[in-house]
């Protein structure tokens, strides 16, 4: 692109645009050399990156923590790729527990990938080839890039994000942290997805690997998405589609960059081998979460033991074990189960949230605020904030319950409907104007006439409204005042006729409505 068209494609963006990001205008792509439209500077990168990288980790499993080693392998990986990059960023490597196979990059190079896809892996070079891949799409600004497609009118960023996978906690996710869960699931262009083989395999060539592991790589991806395996279909797949294309222009990029290099096939295997000792608990730990969405707790407990059985130090057995204790209504069993999750990994957000939740209904209302603040400082969740407002309301903390009820509302959830629905129990008798959507209009006659639609979860009744004629100085004088007959259900919309008459549809405006009484029709 040259500098004429970026700058065009800038002025373009500005029309009826306010932005909200820094804007940085034309750039050098740092991996392509291309110029290229910038809204969103560097500066803003890093910091996107490094305020969701703790929540992304935190909604797709926690770090995984039982093999240190592993981890630090990963790590040297990345950063030996990282040395022959084409950007300098401060780039992070982080392995997840998470036995879906997958990889994601933020911006500002904080990638991850999850404990699944290094089981299907085969060596080293296969490893490089997908760290080479993330790390290309945080060089390359491709996150950036997504945000930027985002940028809307009143300067308000949306990602275009995909259903979040039953295996993963981003439903839940409130405020803040729901953006990282958009940033994950955006998903990559076509051309963002070969620049990214391309130049993440050139790395794999500095870098001393054999790029024609990135080959063998897509062909496996290629072979899993034909055999419509659901776990990888939600998981790498949906940000980084697989095709046959992708397979023919790795090998021609492959055989047009070099031949040989390492494969560290041997390295590999060794690293992985208490991972692949533990694939039977995490095969137990997949079905007994499947038992316990089919609301089965003794199926659930024994595929927990099981679990615990091959390996007593992972975190998430313990918790999936409390899980089908509490179903079962074995309460302090469950509350050991959850304290043992909480010992043996102290960073994931679920063990505090399960346990506070335990904590309240077993009335240890100390405890349990403890345990959901704790919860809420690794990921702020709907099912937290709820908790949270639940207790305040008991305490009488009428004000603390709205403020968290406010919050879980946002969430789609079962928590966050609950929560709307808390929130207009305990608020709208004081602000009944927020709930009730109103509209004015004049019928053939000139009668002036009032819609009201329920955009509540509940029945409303003993609706009162006022209707008041602006004046000169802009003042508005009450004329009437009515009485809605019956109740409004939820979503149910009403129409009353006034008895006032407008000379004309233009005298419309000089009027305004306001709701001022109604309650909850319990």
């Amino acid at each position: 692109m040259s500098k004429y068209s970026c700058w065009r494609r800038i002025l373009g963006s500005f029309i009826g645009i306010t932005l909200v990001v820094s804007v940085t205008g034309c750039a050098t792509n740092p991996v392509t050399g291309e110029n290229e439209l910038a809204l969103v500077s560097e500066e803003s990168e890093l910091a996107i990156g490094k305020a969701q990288y703790q929540p992304s980790r935190q909604m797709q499993g926690g770090d995984y923590q039982l093999d240190p080693g592993l981890i630090r392998y990963v790590q040297s990986v990345g950063q030996r790729l990282v040395a022959v990059s084409d950007r300098k960023l401060p780039y992070e490597f982080v392995v997840l527990n998470d036995s879906t196979p997958n990889a994601w990059a933020l911006p500002g190079g904080k990638i991850a990938v999850n404990r699944g896809l290094l089981m299907e892996l085969d060596n080293e070079a296969e490893l490089a080839a997908v760290l080479g891949h993330e790390i290309v799409h945080a060089a390359a600004r491709h996150g950036a890039q997504g945000i930027e497609r985002g940028i809307v009118l009143k300067g308000v960023l949306i990602a275009a994000g995909v259903a979040a996978r039953d295996s993963d906690y981003s439903q839940l996710a409130v405020g803040a942290a729901a953006l990282g869960a958009n940033l994950l699931n955006q998903g990559y262009s076509r051309d963002a997805e070969l620049e990214a083989d391309l130049y993440g395999m050139t790395y794999m060539v500095r870098a001393g690997y054999d790029p024609m592991a990135a080959v063998g790589l897509q062909e496996t991806f290629v072979r899993l998405s034909k055999d419509r395996k659901q776990n990888w279909l939600s998981g790498l797949f949906a940000s980084h589609p697989p095709s046959n294309e992708r397979v023919e222009k790795n090998r021609e990029t492959a055989r047009r960059l070099a031949t040989g290099g390492e494969l560290g096939r041997e390295r590999y295997q060794q690293q992985i081998a208490p991972l692949r000792q533990a694939a039977a608990g995490y095969e137990a730990h997949a079905k007994g979460v499947e038992a316990m969405s089919k609301k089965a707790p003794g199926q659930a407990l024994a595929f927990a033991q099981k679990a615990i059985k091959v390996e007593p130090k992972e975190a998430i057995f313990h918790g999936l074990k409390g899980d089908a204790l509490v179903l079962q209504g074995k309460t302090s069993d469950a509350l050991a189960a959850y304290n043992e999750a909480v010992q043996l990994d102290s960073n994931f957000f679920r063990h505090f949230l399960k346990r506070g939740a335990l904590k309240a209904e077993l009335g240890d209302r100390q405890g349990a605020k403890q345990d959901l603040d704790k919860s809420l400082e690794l990921l702020p969740t709907a099912d937290a904030h709820y908790l949270l407002g639940e207790l305040a309301l008991r305490e009488g903390d009428r004000r603390r319950a709205l403020t968290h009820y406010q919050t879980a509302s946002s969430s789609s959830s079962g928590s966050g409907r609950a929560a709307a629905t808390a929130l207009v129990r305990l608020d709208l008798q004081d602000h009944p104007q927020k709930y009730l959507a109103t509209a004015l209009a004049v019928d053939p006659a000139g009668r002036l006439l009032v819609q009201l639609e329920n955009s509540t979860s509940v029945s409303i009744r003993n609706i009162q409204i006022q209707l008041g004629e602006r004046s000169s100085n802009g003042r508005v004088v009450v004329r009437a005042e009515y009485q809605v007959p019956g109740k409004l259900k939820s979503a149910q919309r009403t129409v009353l006729k006034s008895d006032i008459r407008l000379p004309d549809a233009r005298a419309l405006s000089r009027w305004a409505v306001r709701v001022t009484r109604a309650v909850v029709d319990e």
